[in-house]
């Protein structure tokens, strides 16, 4: 994505992973000689952690070129507070990477180091304590500052440093906008394998299903002099370890948001294994599936075929756009202390990540996983529910066409948004117009309101003026309505009493 997309991509230290690029290595090292130039590399060992067995160094050719380990550009001109240099923890949540979602927490930490700060040089490359901010190497210090405050110590919250900024006049929208463009690009690079990994275990389900796996990142970000961030490396498992007071403070809060925007219940595990079981004996018995086509099929057949595809994308994307709307509702509800960062609100933000995201797509998934690259260009992803329906209404008439049917004359389209999200809207109007509204307990068939043609239900709402709401609060919103004295086909009973 680098070479493709250098402009987007331009967070990342030059970076080299050994053995393998160890000749790339050689060659960028020799044009700087070229050029009379002398840069200071990190070398941290593949398998390494928590800061063990990294070193800094300035003369290249005493690096073994067979061994595994990774180079990386020094960044020698960082953001200083206090004299020291200092890296971000920031956490990151993605609750689904079908379709991706990813959650920015508001706090984290700040991990100084523990010597004054002076630019690498021959005499102090040895000196850990200034160029690493690892909290696992300065912690054994004997200059590491304790502190149960957020504001000194050597180890400080995100919040403090917001703080800090604002104060000082940075621009601290800019910062925290820059830090969630760096994290959702990065994620983009990932999504076309965690997705295609997802989707193998997974077969059967539809794009968009309920979620049923989350992880918590940790991003550790550093600033130079300008403010810029720079992604240095990215903890798929972060510790939760709770050494100090601020540590507690900042990871338990990263935990109980994470769960609460999560929605965990007992019953889903249950649920998702009924789902499933469901579903693969739909596949097993071929329930639901439409009729192929064979070698002497009519076009008349064909065309019935292409209709019947395209009511089933529209219906199967209708369902999957009201389920987003209730996730929407629910995340709205329960952020707590996380941001959304993907997808973005702005509507030019999110056509930029679409399109890195196509581009990843093609760039990693090239010659493979086609259904996923369809997908990800798919038209209807754009649309709204509203739109859906429309499309809807024409496969109806396109059908009634084929089927030699005369189409009515139509009243007005009549909408029925059967969600969560929308109960609100119709009681506001209600209100505004002045209506009575019953809510009612009694059971009622939503498929008997499916049967009812376009054109009665237009008369029924271009009479509503004279007649009774009525309906029903369970799962979605539900609701019919008739004049009074018709009696419904299929029980006999009064729709409105």
């Amino acid at each position: 994505m680098i070479k493709s997309q250098p402009q987007e991509y331009s967070f990342i230290p030059k970076t080299w992973i050994f053995p393998a690029e160890c000749t790339q290595f050689q060659n960028y090292v020799k044009e700087l000689k070229r050029k009379r130039k002398q840069k200071t590399f990190i070398v941290k060992p593949a398998n390494g952690a928590m800061g063990h067995g990294i070193s800094l160094i300035r003369n290249c050719e005493k690096l073994p070129v067979q061994d595994h380990f990774i180079v990386q550009e020094y960044l020698d001109k960082p953001f200083l507070m206090e004299g020291y240099k200092f890296d971000l923890r920031f956490y990151i949540l993605v609750t689904s990477c079908d379709p991706l979602r990813v959650f920015l927490y508001n706090d984290g930490l700040v991990r100084m180091g523990t010597e004054k700060y002076h630019m690498p040089n021959e005499s102090n490359l040895n000196q850990l304590y200034m160029h690493l901010t690892n909290y696992s190497v300065n912690k054994h210090n004997e200059n590491f500052e304790r502190d149960e405050t957020v504001d000194k110590g050597s180890k400080r919250s995100i919040g403090w440093f917001t703080e800090f900024l604002r104060t000082n006049d940075y621009d601290v929208a800019k910062f925290w906008g820059d830090v969630s463009e760096l994290v959702v690009k990065t994620l983009i690079v990932a999504e076309p394998h965690v997705l295609h990994a997802y989707r193998m275990c997974r077969p059967g389900q539809p794009p968009g299903s309920a979620s049923v796996c989350f992880e918590v990142l940790g991003f550790d970000i550093i600033l130079d002099r300008k403010l810029k961030p720079w992604l240095l490396e990215i903890n798929r498992a972060p510790s939760f370890g709770t050494d100090q007071k601020i540590d507690y403070d900042v990871k338990k809060g990263v935990l109980l948001n994470t769960l609460k925007l999560l929605n965990i219940r007992a019953s889903d595990k249950r649920r998702n294994l009924a789902r499933q079981k469901a579903e693969a004996q739909r596949r097993l018995y071929g329930q639901g599936s439409m009729r192929k086509l064979t070698a002497g099929s009519s076009e008349w057949e064909k065309q019935r075929h292409l209709l019947e595809r395209r009511r089933e994308e529209l219906k199967e994307r209708l369902a999957q756009v009201r389920k987003q709307v209730s996730r929407d509702e629910h995340e709205k509800r329960h952020l707590g202390n996380y941001r959304r960062i993907y997808p973005p609100d702005d509507k030019l933000l999110l056509e930029k990540y679409e399109s890195l995201l196509s581009a990843a797509f093609q760039t990693f998934l090239a010659g493979r996983a086609a259904s996923l690259q369809k997908e990800v260009n798919n038209p209807l992803k754009r649309m709204k529910e509203e739109d859906i329906l429309d499309l809807l209404e024409q496969c109806e008439l396109d059908d009634e066409k084929l089927m030699g049917k005369t189409s009515k004359q139509k009243g007005p389209k009549v909408h029925i948004l059967c969600t969560h999200a929308n109960i609100y809207r119709y009681l506001d109007i209600l209100k505004i117009r002045g209506f009575q509204t019953f809510l009612s307990a009694d059971p009622f068939d939503i498929n008997y309101l499916l049967k009812v043609s376009p054109d009665i239900l237009s008369k029924y709402f271009n009479n509503l003026m004279a007649h009774f709401l009525w309906y029903r609060f369970t799962n979605s919103l539900q609701f019919f309505y008739e004049p009074p004295g018709v009696h419904e086909p299929h029980s006999g009973k009064p729709c409105c009493r």
